[in-house]
């Protein structure tokens, strides 16, 4: 089952977001996400958060609608984003997309790349998805699913990554170490398909630039 989770960042591409969603889908709404998921035309069947962000009008939307509604004070110790993404995998999910969770605050949006670290993560195929730009946590092994002319960036998180051997590349890497705070990895090029990438020890944010979007 997949979960695909509206946050209550930057939504500049709702086109992408409607064409991404298909038949079996757990629509979940992140607090004032889920005004992006009525604007591609999705009822949000879970809404997680304080609600803060939506009028009492939105409101009466969510309960005529039938949405289960998992209301959290504002003062708490996980983010409502955080909190959605422990729910979609309490529910069975098997990969997550996320929209609308970069852009506007710099802290939140750090935070939000940051939660793909999620050791409850660590078997879940879960992408943020902002734009033309798609992010994801390489651990072990990756077949990067993009097109010639991507630009894609490979950036440690949490420490150094050991043993990072990338293929498909315009500068392919070979059991090479990407240390923490070093921008090596950024701005390499998909010249093959597939491209794989594989790390030894650590972990990897790979972030891919559609070239054709």
């Amino acid at each position: 089952m997949r979960a695909v989770i509206f946050a209550n960042g930057v939504f500049s591409e709702p086109d992408r977001a409607r064409d991404s969603l298909r038949r079996g889908d757990l629509v979940m709404a992140v607090d004032g996400g889920t005004r992006y998921a009525w604007e591609v035309g999705a009822d949000p069947q879970l809404v997680i958060g304080d609600l803060d962000s939506l009028n009492e009008e939105e409101r009466q939307r969510l309960r005529s609608s039938g949405a289960e509604v998992s209301s959290f004070p504002a003062r708490k110790d996980k983010t409502d984003l955080e909190l959605a993404l422990l729910r979609a995998i309490s529910e069975g999910a098997e990969s997550i997309l996320i929209f609308g969770a970069l852009g506007g605050r710099l802290d939140q949006t750090t935070a939000n790349l940051m939660l793909l670290t999620l050791p409850e993560l660590s078997e879940v195929d879960v992408r943020i998805v902002e734009g033309n730009q798609t992010a994801f946590l390489i651990r072990g092994e990756r077949v990067l699913e993009g097109q010639l002319g991507d630009t894609v960036s490979l950036i440690p998180l949490g420490g150094d990554a050991v043993g990072v051997t990338a293929e498909g590349l315009e500068w392919p890497l070979d059991d090479a170490t990407l240390h923490l705070g070093s921008t090596r990895g950024i701005s390499n090029v998909q010249r093959k398909e597939p491209a794989r990438v594989r790390v030894r020890q650590g972990q990897l944010l790979c972030v891919v630039t559609h070239a054709s979007e």
